[in-house]
């Protein structure tokens, strides 16, 4: 698919250089659309897999198998999204994928941008880094908003930039057990990401409002987003 893709919609793509060609790395992106996923793996310079919502794979008959082959083929990998142990268990299968020397990619902010700003990173990104080691590179993911919008079941020809910043090296934060060394490392993968994007910092982060007055109270206890 890349040549294809190369072809029709001429994405310009700066510092594939900065990918390291073997060994564990994280690639740690802004997100703006739901064909980020394919645009990261098609553009990067080696396999790169990601998490996936479980359901792309659990489909039946010829749609379930179509959508199987093609999230499998793009690196994707099924997980159970959500809070608390769910979130927890997803970056532990991060590690595991990590721990292959995989080259692997997160979004920071959790989830999609659906303004354009730059939502604060959750410290996940700064566990898995200081947990397992890796380098992280940032990437800048420009105009994908607008090549395929939310709600848009086919993207548009637009053009598009992928910029792959120089890797990080957050080991001098100290342990992933410390809290200050989990935020202080995200905050700079998001400093990095946002030297590539230039988008507007939204300052908090990027959520919908809870459902009900227990969700309320859970928001408030969590502890630490992860």
């Amino acid at each position: 698919m890349a040549p294809i893709a190369r072809l029709l919609y001429r994405p310009k793509v700066i510092g594939r250089k900065n990918v390291p060609r073997t060994g564990a790395v994280i690639i740690a992106s802004n997100h703006l659309s739901f064909i980020d996923s394919i645009v990261i793996p098609l553009m990067a310079p080696r396999r790169v897999q990601f998490l996936a919502k479980s359901h792309y794979f659990e489909g039946t008959g010829f749609k379930g198998a179509v959508s199987r082959s093609f999230f499998t083929a793009i690196g994707a990998v099924g997980v159970e999204r959500g809070a608390g142990q769910a979130a927890q268990d997803a970056l532990d299968q991060s590690k595991r994928i990590l721990d292959t020397g995989a080259a692997f990619a997160i979004y920071p902010e959790g989830t999609r941008s659906l303004d354009g700003r730059l939502y604060k990173g959750r410290t996940g990104i700064g566990w898995l880094a200081l947990t397992t080691g890796a380098p992280v590179v940032p990437v800048g993911l420009i105009g994908t908003d607008e090549l395929q919008p939310v709600g848009s079941k086919f993207p548009r020809f637009k053009r598009i930039t992928v910029a792959f910043g120089e890797p990080l090296d957050l080991s001098r934060y100290g342990a992933a057990e410390s809290g200050k060394a989990r935020r202080q490392a995200t905050d700079e993968v998001m400093a990095a990401i946002h030297a590539l994007t230039g988008q507007e910092l939204a300052e908090k982060y990027n959520e919908a409002p809870p459902a009900g007055a227990v969700e309320r109270v859970k928001r408030v206890l969590r502890p630490e987003r992860l």
